[in-house]
């Protein structure tokens, strides 16, 4: 093979895997975004939920607390609904204490998300470095080993990284147990 292939073939291989590295890392960087939405809308809706229920429970109390108010004695059916009313607004409470644990999750996959930036960006400035020591006067050879270079400092970057990420998000939610998102 003649050097100018050589050469070549170096710099399709290590502008390709640039490109493999950062569009993985974009995928993800996408999903994780598009997971950190589906859990904020999923939490309002049940935060939404909670908090209607247990509006619409505290009003219903309302007339036996009247009664009781001006005086009046309520009936066995109406202290036992305000004993079932009471109950359901501490579910509801709890329900929507849980849904806030989205917080836990969503912070993971953010945390996850700038990592997987910071990353990306470190990449970058390594091949920019680089790329800085190539002289317009270099020689195949000295481009050639240059480019080995980068290419084994860029894999070595995406193996730490890779590592780094390969935790999965999880919540523990108090009715449920663990829940894996991956």
């Amino acid at each position: 093979m003649t050097r100018k292939k050589i050469l070549g073939s170096h710099v399709k291989r290590l502008l390709s895997g640039v490109s493999d590295h950062g569009r993985r890392h974009l995928t993800e960087v996408e999903t994780d975004l598009i997971q950190t939405g589906l859990l904020l809308e999923e939490a309002i809706e049940k935060l939404t939920f909670n908090f209607m229920a247990i509006h619409q429970a505290v009003e219903a109390e309302q007339d036996t607390i009247k009664l009781l108010l001006a005086g009046g004695t309520p009936t066995a059916e109406q202290k036992a609904r305000l004993e079932e009313l009471h109950a359901q607004v501490g579910n509801h409470v709890n329900a929507a204490i849980t849904s806030m644990q989205f917080q836990d999750m969503t912070s993971q996959l953010i945390d996850r998300t700038l990592k997987r930036v910071t990353g990306l960006r470190e990449f970058l400035g390594t091949l920019g470095a680089h790329g800085a020591e190539m002289l317009p006067e270099s020689d195949n050879e000295e481009i050639v080993a240059l480019l080995g270079k980068v290419s084994m400092a860029l894999a070595i970057q995406s193996l730490e990284l890779r590592s780094v990420l390969r935790k999965a998000v999880s919540q523990k939610h108090l009715e449920s147990g663990d829940i894996e998102l991956f």
